[in-house]
């Protein structure tokens, strides 16, 4: 219920979109920190909690703060489906004029959110985190790596996707409408919030260490960073399959010099000899073979997935569910 006789930042309804995953031991600080601040910036809000079949006992916890609180929604999935299906399925249940995500463990500030709000009423319909510096979460060298590769993947990629930007955001509802229209399950929310555009702007901020210590998405190991890595950039990048082609006209043009030096050579001083040289350039060849296999498996891979078109996650419970309540009001 709004109330009145008081100043806010906004009068707007603001949705805010948070993902639990192993965050048992977060979800009182993060809902406390975060209703502190809605309830000095507006007088409409929802926090929509995602629980991503979180195996501690976030869903207990979640269920009693949603018993007290009828601003709190919970979305209870039937198994762990990542957290970028969490997400999508927060932006589709929100009602706000603006979404805001964030992750549960605390290392996305809820206390920046009013000055994304500031951003949003100057005319930004995005205004996404930019994590300039992380407080003791990764070694200098991972820093470094992580840095580096969004630079690799924006000169990769056909859009224009922030450096050290997260999914930590504030999305304005024109935006998430087109974003919840688009059908491809394999998502990645930080590309499609670049592919749909509109007029964006980065807040940066300090990303501290998860609340209760644990490690974060982002530390969990090279094997996990990969599997990221190779999502981002065979969902929005064609170059790959391009240096395959290049590659493909080199090993020609090297196939030909290799037959002319053969031939000269078979002049001059007869057949050349040698074992090892003819393993290397089988090997070689080979390599490059399977290199390119597993690029075009890739991009296979994805197309298998969007062909079968499961649905992008399956939700088991939702606690207050507003919008059920919203759809009935406006049949009745």
């Amino acid at each position: 219920m709004k109330q009145k006789n008081r100043s806010y930042l906004t009068d707007k309804k603001i949705s805010i979109v948070v993902i639990c995953y192993k965050d048992g031991k977060n979800i009182d600080a993060l809902y406390t920190r975060l209703t502190k601040v809605m309830k000095e910036t507006t007088p409409d809000y929802e926090i929509i909690y995602i629980n991503d079949d979180s195996p501690d006992n976030s869903e207990k916890i979640l269920k009693e703060l949603a018993s007290k609180d009828h601003n709190l929604t919970v979305i209870n999935f039937s198994r762990n489906f990542g957290g970028q299906a969490g997400f999508t399925s927060g932006m589709i249940q929100s009602l706000g004029d603006a979404v805001i995500l964030l992750e549960g463990d605390l290392q996305d500030p809820p206390e920046l959110i009013p000055d994304m709000i500031r951003k949003w009423q100057e005319g930004y319909k995005v205004v996404y985190g930019v994590r300039r510096k992380r407080e003791k979460s990764l070694g200098k060298i991972k820093q470094e790596i992580y840095h580096q590769f969004y630079i690799l993947f924006n000169k990769m990629s056909y859009l224009n996707i922030p450096l050290d930007a997260g999914e930590f955001s504030l999305i304005d509802r024109v935006v998430v409408d087109y974003m919840n229209s688009l059908p491809e399950r394999d998502r990645f929310i930080r590309g499609l919030r670049a592919w749909v555009g509109f007029k964006s702007i980065g807040i940066e901020y300090v990303r501290p260490e998860r609340y209760d210590g644990g490690p974060s998405v982002a530390t969990k190991g090279i094997l996990s960073g990969f599997r990221w890595a190779k999502k981002a950039i065979f969902s929005f990048s064609y170059k790959p399959l391009e240096i395959i082609t290049y590659l493909s006209l080199l090993m020609t043009l090297l196939a030909f010099i290799g037959i002319f030096i053969y031939i000269s050579l078979y002049f001059i001083v007869g057949s050349p000899q040698g074992f090892a040289t003819i393993v290397v350039i089988i090997l070689f060849f080979a390599a490059i073979q399977l290199l390119t296999l597993s690029i075009i498996g890739e991009y296979i891979g994805r197309i298998f997935e969007e062909v079968k078109a499961r649905p992008r996650y399956i939700v088991s419970e939702i606690i207050n569910n507003h919008r059920k309540q919203k759809i009935n009001e406006i049949h009745n």
